[in-house]
């Protein structure tokens, strides 16, 4: 595995106070076997050591590895586990025999772990994993199949951070709180925690990915219900001239503006995951995200339009079982706020392909080939041309027209 100091130089000092953070327990493998670390062949990159107090204009850092932007990203989400286990070679099959193109892979996971194991003496090492065992054999099967790669990072839903440093989290009767799922979540409004996060990002860009999609880039659900409740810190915020609400947009926005400069030196792109409301209102009161700021302050948006997740909305009264129409709805209102923009993103919104049991007393609607393909079919006919597919187990359905009435 390549090395990573020169990629840490500017975190030196802020990662020190990260030392200590939990070992993840024991990794295995698809097939429950364990996985173990394995020395990787060194592979070298256009990095070198540099001074980074020193900004460059144009001094792009880039990997040796080959990989070009498609016609239109049609993509998958593949966990670590999936990407580091054999579950791989049937995704890559996906992938491979149909029109879809790219994948989008766990770099740092929904509890706050790193998916391989950073070198050791990182200052990540102790939320490293074995999920991918040799990320430079994943990096070069994709590079031969010719699938695009995409770096998920979740940002501030994060266990590990806050449980190690509480001063960054949120707390209540003085222990770190967790929402009713058990999730821990970090303070937007703490930079360290934007440094942190932006600081994976770019070993991500120097393992070759060609995009990072970061998400979670936000307050936890329902915030604005507690905000006066938990202890936390503003930051630098606390003293701006405006509402809670408004200092928590401010802070999302400034992350995600924050981590596109970071990364604006990498030959990467920038995309953020956000939920598909977020188009039709103003902003969010709770969670922090404006739909307009962040979309200003990337290159791709990527919408979670889930049918199953709209409550009774652009009058569907349960959208759900309407995949087409949910969709569709949507698109036009997200067609409409980003042509208001001077430089609007590509939009790549989350399609749903799971059944959503949680909402149903009885049956559950099923999700199969016709409900995927509506959901694609509603984005071509509101040329929105790209779109990924959400499957929190990667277990995708079969025979889809991937290109559905395009």
């Amino acid at each position: 595995m390549r090395k990573w100091k020169s990629l840490l130089v500017s975190f030196a000092v802020a990662g020190a106070a990260f030392t200590g953070l939990g070992q993840a327990n024991v990794v295995h493998a698809e097939d429950g076997a364990d996985v173990e670390a394995k020395s990787h062949k060194e592979r070298t990159t256009g990095l070198t050591e540099i001074d980074l107090s020193q900004r460059f204009s144009r001094f792009i850092i880039t990997s040796d590895y080959n990989f070009t932007y498609p016609d239109a990203v049609r993509g998958i989400y593949v966990t670590g586990n999936s990407a580091g286990g054999e579950k791989m070679e049937s995704l890559i099959d996906l992938v491979s025999s149909t029109d879809l193109n790219s994948m989008v892979i766990d770099v740092k996971e929904d509890y706050g772990h790193i998916t391989f194991a950073p070198e050791e003496g990182s200052v990540y090492e102790d939320i490293g994993t074995t999920f991918i065992s040799d990320p430079d054999a994943m990096m070069e099967r994709l590079e031969q199949e010719e699938i695009y790669p995409i770096a998920r990072i979740v940002v501030f839903k994060d266990n590990i951070l806050a449980e190690a440093r509480p001063d960054l989290s949120y707390k209540e009767n003085g222990e770190v709180w967790k929402n009713p799922k058990g999730d821990a979540f970090v303070n937007p409004f703490e930079k360290e925690v934007w440094e942190y996060n932006v600081e994976i990002a770019k070993m991500a860009a120097e393992m070759g990915f060609k995009e990072i999609q970061f998400d979670y880039v936000r307050f936890p659900e329902g915030f604005e219900e507690r905000d006066e409740e938990l202890e936390y810190s503003m930051g630098d915020y606390a003293d701006l001239d405006m509402d809670n609400t408004q200092k928590r947009v401010e802070a999302v926005t400034d992350f995600v503006d924050y981590a596109h400069e970071e990364l604006s030196d990498y030959d990467v792109d920038v995309s953020v995951d956000i939920f598909g409301y977020a188009a039709t209102i103003e902003e969010t009161p709770g969670i922090g995200q404006n739909f307009s700021k962040i979309s200003e302050n990337v290159d791709i948006i990527s919408s979670m339009i889930y049918p199953s997740h709209w409550g009774s909305y652009f009058g569907i009264s349960n959208p759900d079982e309407e995949p087409y129409n949910i969709v569709n709805e949507y698109s036009k209102v997200e067609n409409e706020v980003l042509g208001a923009l001077d430089d609007p993103p590509v939009s790549r919104p989350w399609l749903q392909d799971f059944s959503a049991p949680w909402l149903y007393s009885g049956p559950t609607f099923q999700y199969g080939k016709e409900e995927v393909e509506a959901q694609i079919k509603a984005l071509y006919d509101n040329d929105i041309e790209e779109y990924l597919l959400w499957n929190a187990g990667n277990n995708y359905t079969e025979n889809v027209d991937y290109l559905i009435g395009k």
